[in-house]
């Protein structure tokens, strides 16, 4: 901790930031700032229980209604398949009014991840419907990033993807899935991620010393943008993310 701190200072940075799955010891100079839930699958039960855990109506059936509407499923790492996921990904960035992570970000993660990255995409016909991007180490593989058309949420898209991932990481050995963090306030995305069995917990990060001002400064700038990325056309929208979403993203 006294490294991290004096690192900090060395390099003039602004904070360190810990994001630990266990509580931090009082008194290491480090304070808590911001909490979300954490939601975690295990995957040493058999397959069927794991199923049988998700939630009936939400999950279950629209696992089936995607396997009767013939979705079909491809999962790799090729530049093809990246550049259908941040297409999608844009239209989920517009639909929450935020800035896209820019395309370059995703290239660097495909370039140095190698085989622990995998990008897996559903389609109705051929017009992709919902995405996602997972990473794996040692025996956990992470739910990085989700995307979907709205349009075709009734085919179930996004719960069928989820199902494919649990389906390949238990094949390959795999002891569980991290599912990732939602907000407090999200409630209905906890719920979702609840639903397929996960185990919910409190996950508080910790930095060493107060960034409440400038987060503010960054929150009022967040809000006056908001509105205006839902009208920008897709080349101005992705710059955007590129020029400043390791600002106010």
């Amino acid at each position: 901790m006294n490294w991290l701190q004096g690192e900090c200072d060395r390099q003039k940075s602004r904070y360190v930031e810990l994001r630990p799955l266990a509580t931090v010891q009082e008194g290491c100079g480090f304070l808590p700032s911001r909490s979300y839930f954490f939601h975690e699958l295990d995957l040493r039960p058999g397959i069927e229980q794991i199923r049988g855990a998700f939630h009936r109506d939400s999950i279950q059936r629209r696992i089936q209604k995607a396997e009767r509407e013939r979705l079909s499923y491809e999962v790799g790492r090729s530049e093809e398949l990246l550049e259908e996921f941040y297409r999608l990904l844009l239209i989920t960035r517009r639909r929450h009014q935020v800035l896209p992570q820019p395309r370059t970000w995703f290239r660097n993660l495909m370039k140095y991840m190698g085989d622990g990255i995998a990008i897996r995409l559903a389609r109705k016909g051929r017009t992709p419907v919902a995405a996602m991007l997972t990473l794996r180490h040692r025996s956990t593989v992470v739910y990085k990033y989700g995307c979907s058309n709205e349009k075709f949420h009734n085919l179930g898209g996004m719960p069928f993807l989820f199902w494919r991932l649990i389906e390949e990481s238990k094949a390959s050995g795999t002891t569980e899935i991290d599912f990732g963090r939602s907000d407090l306030a999200n409630e209905s995305l906890a719920l979702f991620k609840d639903r397929f069995g996960t185990t919910r917990k409190l996950l508080t990060y910790y930095r060493n010393r107060s960034t409440e001002r400038a987060d503010s400064a960054i929150s009022r700038g967040s809000k006056v943008i908001r509105p205006l990325l839902s009208i920008l056309p897709d080349t101005a929208f992705s710059a955007a993310g590129r020029i400043l979403y390791r600002h106010i993203g």
